[in-house]
């Protein structure tokens, strides 16, 4: 059976995000664009190999009020993004640790996030 082509943000949100278990290849090349221009949302590639982005908010209580809904995200998904707390900022930073890359689950967990 053929996997269903991701073609949009809100796709990639209705996902669960799958555990690794080191046995799956690493997104590069031009999935990785293509998967990266579905996601959009300001989240970018470092060194194709984590996804990261920074959300703004108006203080410091926003900003504690979204770390804490994603980190119920993440247990619910069983999938953590390195998460930096700062007055007005939250930056969030996601691979898969398992293959030390990125999966299809980094840009599930990154467009729940943004649902968030």
């Amino acid at each position: 059976m053929k996997e269903k082509t991701i073609t949009s943000m809100g796709e990639l949100a209705d996902k669960q995000c799958v555990p690794c278990k080191g046995d799956v290849p690493r997104i590069q090349g031009h999935e990785l664009g293509v998967l990266l221009e579905k996601l959009g949302g300001g989240w970018k590639t470092v060194n194709d190999h984590h996804l990261e982005k920074e959300f703004k908010f108006k203080n410091f209580r926003e900003a504690l009020d979204f770390t804490n809904k994603v980190g119920e995200l993440a247990e619910t998904q069983g999938h953590h993004p390195d998460v930096f707390l700062a007055w007005g900022k939250v930056r969030l930073t996601i691979w898969t640790h398992k293959i030390d890359g990125l999966t299809e689950s980094d840009f599930i967990f990154a467009a729940k996030a943004d649902q968030v």
